[in-house]
């Protein structure tokens, strides 16, 4: 997610989306996974060096990626998009501060978990499949793929408040749904709870595969998870929304309520009683659409 809290300095990105071809190559990239530039070129009827042009655009302004790949002709040049959520602050956010932290996905304080489950790091898969177990072992921390059918996965986020107003809480993070293998048809119900306050749910479509992703590593085949899907979750004064829609009414005050001065606990659940428990998949770095692990934005008021 492509965070503006100042529209001056999201003026490459609006110059970016000023044309209407390059809105085209973002919305054919998002739909297709990824395209090379001389197919996406014919596509739109357009010459390669106009193509080169207005990716390099793209590129400049953070929204896409480019990754050279050997085929049969030479050397191909492959497009994806990186960021497909911009959120901007229209208002004046001289009084706030922002703390950020970037937790890696294997981070987590506390665990229980059902199989289908298992975790990876960029080099190899952590223990074996399906075992429980596995979650208690130390290399957990360098996870940057982590997926079971029930329970929860918590983490500690940083609490810099020191007794100031948190005006609210932004996480992103990649996730979807967990299958045996994958299948891109699996609606699962995902709740979120911070501070032991339940805020709401999110239904994943499914657990997308079939089709090896060239973000994730070589050795990691396609017949598993390959990516997810990225979603903004916010509490404020308001209540607590995803991707802006609103899923509960509870609030910052209530989550901060005797809390103030406590890291933040944040818990991804499935829960066996639900009417889609089909489990879960957080991806990180290396692995999925998105080089971040679980990015946490607390706002404070001074």
């Amino acid at each position: 997610m492509l965070y503006i809290n100042k529209l001056s300095t999201g003026t490459s990105i609006f110059k970016a989306l000023s044309s209407a071809v390059r809105i085209s190559i973002l919305e054919i990239l998002n739909e297709r996974n990824g395209m090379n530039m001389n197919a996406l070129a014919e596509y739109l009827g357009i010459s390669n060096g106009a193509v080169t042009m207005h990716i390099k655009k793209l590129e400049d302004a953070g929204l896409i990626k480019t990754v050279s790949n050997y085929a049969k002709n030479g050397i191909q040049k492959n497009c994806y998009v990186i960021e497909n959520k911009i959120l901007i602050e229209f208002g004046d956010n001289k009084e706030n501060y922002i703390y950020e932290s970037d937790l890696k996905v294997g981070q987590y304080s506390n665990f229980q978990v059902t199989p289908t489950c298992g975790m990876a790091t960029k080099e190899m898969i952590i223990g074996e499949f399906d075992n429980p177990q596995v979650f208690a072992d130390p290399k957990h921390i360098d996870a940057g793929i982590i997926w079971f059918t029930t329970g929860f996965l918590e983490y500690r986020i940083p609490n810099y408040s020191a007794g100031r107003t948190v005006s609210e809480i932004q996480i992103s993070f990649e996730i979807g749904s967990e299958a045996p293998y994958y299948n891109d048809d699996w609606p699962s119900d995902i709740h979120f709870s911070v501070n032991g306050m339940d805020i709401g749910y999110w239904q994943s479509p499914g657990d997308i595969g079939g089709i090896k992703y060239s973000g994730n590593p070589i050795w990691w085949p396609p017949h598993l998870n390959q990516y997810g899907f990225l979603k903004l979750l916010r509490i404020n004064n308001n209540g607590s929304f995803i991707d802006g829609r609103k899923i509960s009414d509870i609030n910052i005050a209530q989550i901060l309520h005797n809390r103030e001065e406590e890291p933040f606990i944040l818990r991804f659940s499935v829960h066996p009683e639900s009417e889609n428990p089909r489990g879960l998949t957080l991806y990180g770095q290396n692995f999925g659409r998105y080089e971040q692990g679980i990015l946490a934005r607390i706002i404070i008021q001074s």
